[in-house]
């Protein structure tokens, strides 16, 4: 599985989102950016050209994913270990609520 997904918001490629060794980084596709139509994915990340740093993934991802008797049935069926949020996002964060979708990246890592 790659450690890299592009997030969409409303059907426009926003940016990269990547688990790193340290944690995770997100980054504002430089023409999302540029586009004075563009929003933030989310307030607690206004457009910005700099990286986003975290050690865990960050609360706005994190809450996309799902809880419960759902989260349970999801990594059973998938069998993904429920500690790896960003693998879980990878499989479930193309169909997420609202306007923000995450896929895995196609992008060879170096």
């Amino acid at each position: 599985m790659t450690d890299s997904a592009v997030v969409y918001y409303r059907n426009k490629t926003a940016g990269l989102l990547k688990k790193t060794r340290n944690g995770y980084e997100f980054s504002y596709n430089p023409n999302y950016i540029k586009d004075k139509n563009s929003k933030p994915i989310s307030l607690s990340m206004p457009l910005s050209e700099k990286k986003y740093f975290s050690v865990r993934l960050f609360p706005f991802f994190d809450n996309l994913l799902p809880e419960g008797r759902l989260l349970e049935l999801t990594i059973s069926r998938l069998k993904i270990d429920k500690n790896d949020k960003f693998d879980l996002l990878l499989h479930v964060g193309n169909d997420t609520v609202g306007a923000v979708r995450i896929e895995p990246s196609k992008e060879v890592e170096k």
